[in-house]
């Protein structure tokens, strides 16, 4: 395949990847349910590629949605007069099968967490390679934020099995109250939606300073990230790495009440930084089927640009 798109052994550009894991996905798919029909397939996005925020699944998963239903190994669930839908369980785990031979395609080797968030949405546990989807939670207002700064995932999680193996008796106590911190966080996200009481927040807030200072102890913080903490700490907001660490991307939470002119103030002074910042949900559905008329006019334009 990677003769065929004129694509070298050793390519990593994010749009080469991209285009194997389409050609791939796209003979697979037609190998197994039957041929595809003739189709335009136009791919936008906002997520930043090679920042740690799962874009390649995002992909993977848009593109087996797509290509499943385009095929009839799926249904198309939109009926008339819907602005979104949403497939099956059943359809939905087929969907993230294909997306995780998408992610093998991209990543070789990847533990399948960003295709099944992409697929079921809401928040997911992962554990000794176990994925289990939370039942309810909250939808969360955060401030995502690009350090822009570069990191090898493979070479922070080197030096961290590094640090284990040369100081057992101090590694292994941070990394049970990053679990047990894990577990918490668990307990307040599903507690949340049955009691939307703000006094959960402070708690979420209190969890996210204790692991970011974890997750410095374990060698993987970085001088920009710590940046980050500081400036939103000084507008009352708290924050921490998210994805591997070492640079890469931050998540500052966002009380329901707090305050438009310091969400402002603080994505001025993140900017300000050199930084790139986006307020945004997680918690968010998986997957959707969408019709023209419920896209936003930006989607539409970026789509008819393509």
């Amino acid at each position: 395949l990677k003769e065929f798109a004129g694509i070298t052994a050793e390519a990593s550009a994010p749009e080469s990847l991209a285009t194997l894991a389409f050609l791939y996905m796209c003979l697979a798919v037609s190998a197994k349910y039957g041929d595809l029909p003739s189709m335009d397939i136009l791919v936008w996005s906002e997520l930043p590629t090679g920042a740690g925020l799962g874009s390649s699944a995002a992909y993977a998963v848009c593109l087996a949605g797509a290509l499943l239903t385009a095929c009839g190994a799926i249904s198309c669930p939109l009926k008339e007069g819907e602005s979104t839908a949403r497939w099956t369980e059943e359809e939905l785990t087929l969907i993230n099968s294909w997306a995780f031979q998408g992610e093998r395609v991209i990543h070789g080797n990847p533990s399948g967490v960003d295709n099944a968030v992409g697929t079921w949405g809401g928040a997911l546990r992962y554990q000794s390679g176990k994925i289990t989807p939370l039942k309810r939670v909250p939808m969360l207002r955060i401030l995502l934020t690009n350090t822009k700064v570069p990191r090898s995932t493979k070479v922070l999680v080197a030096g961290v099995k590094e640090k284990i193996l040369k100081f057992p008796a101090i590694m292994n106590p941070v990394l049970d109250s990053i679990d047990a911190i894990s577990q918490e966080c668990q307990s307040v996200l599903e507690a949340m939606p049955a009691n939307p009481s703000p006094e959960y927040y402070p708690v979420l807030e209190e969890l996210f300073d204790i692991n970011q200072h974890h997750l410095n102890v374990i060698g993987v913080g970085h001088p920009s990230l710590d940046r980050l903490c500081r400036v939103t700490a000084s507008h009352g907001l708290h924050s921490k790495l998210t994805g591997a660490g070492g640079g890469g991307c931050g998540i500052t939470l966002l009380r329901p009440d707090t305050s438009p002119l310091a969400v402002e103030a603080a994505k001025r002074d993140l900017c300000a930084c050199g930084f790139e910042c986006w307020e945004t949900n997680i918690g968010a559905p998986g997957v959707t089927l969408h019709s023209p008329s419920s896209l936003s006019a930006a989607v539409l334009h970026a789509l008819s640009e393509s």
